[in-house]
């Protein structure tokens, strides 16, 4: 069985996120949803949350982007900070 290395979150500027704490993420994984690269697992709920370590990306349904493979992410890290949606996957780029 292959283990896949699942891509960091280099950096998230969303200041809401509950799993933002001082522009890192610590999901211990995210979704990129499939109509606006949306950060599926935003969440703000005014406490903090997640792991100790730096999230990944742990799913990414826009199959259009080319860092996706299989709904994996292929890109080394990702940003995610507002675009289109309040958390947005800023690493996107269209085929």
């Amino acid at each position: 069985m292959t283990t896949l290395a699942l891509p960091i979150i280099s950096t998230c500027s969303v200041d809401g996120c509950s799993y933002n704490h001082d522009h890192d993420c610590h999901a211990a994984a995210i979704t990129v949803m499939h109509d606006s690269s949306a950060c599926g697992t935003y969440y703000a709920n005014g406490s903090k949350g997640g792991t100790d370590d730096v999230g990944h990306v742990g799913a990414c349904q826009r199959a259009d982007c080319v860092h996706n493979s299989m709904l994996e992410c292929t890109a080394e890290g990702i940003e995610i900070g507002p675009a289109t949606d309040t958390a947005d996957c800023l690493t996107y780029a269209p085929r």
